[in-house]
């Protein structure tokens, strides 16, 4: 799928498998969506712009390279998305958090919103929105909705799962903003969930259920 990427990498996919046993404990469910996040960083972050700069080795003076420009921004979607940004912060501790409140609506599957909060030069900033699931790909567009409708327009997308249907959706509505995932699975259930997917990620995360 165009704009799509799916991480490949072994321990990516390793921890994957992780998340979708149903007998992961939810302590070890949080630690390794911090830890896919990371990894997912990685790639995600990994055309950055870089500038030389000159720094004293205790041997020389060299010219070495430094992320250039404005810092980043995290965009995590309530509640499930904010191990994944914990998992991000621990690479990247100078980025900005913007914080976006969606529920699923349960009966029309519809993203409400009720928190928003960005820095005040969000605009200005490469904002990485990041949420464990997209399924039916409603809170994903309604966040990418909001976050242009403040001006943002660097985004992308980063996810532990999502379904075809739901990336196609996204894409078909935000073609300007890519998405990287772990993994693609192809079915939806009738309550909206991602099938066989890996159930909800923020019941999961927080041992609600």
């Amino acid at each position: 799928m165009d704009g799509l990427t799916i991480v490949s990498h072994p321990l990516v996919q390793h921890k994957l498998t992780i998340l979708r046993d149903r007998d992961t404990s939810t302590q070890l469910f949080r630690a390794v969506v911090k830890e896919t996040a990371q990894l997912l960083c990685y790639e995600v972050t990994r055309d950055l712009p870089t500038a030389l700069i000159r720094v004293e080795t205790p041997i020389a003076a060299a010219d070495v390279p430094k992320i250039a420009g404005k810092k980043l921004v995290i965009a995590p979607i309530l509640r499930a998305g904010l191990d994944m940004a914990e998992g991000m912060l621990d690479l990247i501790p100078s980025a900005r958090v913007a914080h976006i409140g969606l529920y699923r609506e349960p009966v029309t599957l519809q993203a409400v919103e009720y928190y928003f909060k960005t820095p005040d030069d969000v605009a200005d900033r490469l904002v990485i929105i990041v949420d464990p699931m997209v399924a039916t790909g409603h809170t994903a567009i309604a966040a990418i909705d909001r976050l242009k409708e403040a001006g943002v327009t660097d985004m992308r997308f980063v996810c532990l799962l999502a379904s075809r249907p739901g990336a196609e959706a996204v894409r078909a509505e935000h073609p300007d903003v890519p998405i990287w995932a772990a993994g693609l699975d192809e079915q939806l259930n009738d309550h909206g969930y991602i099938i066989p997917g890996l159930g909800d990620a923020g019941d999961r995360t927080y041992g609600t259920r």
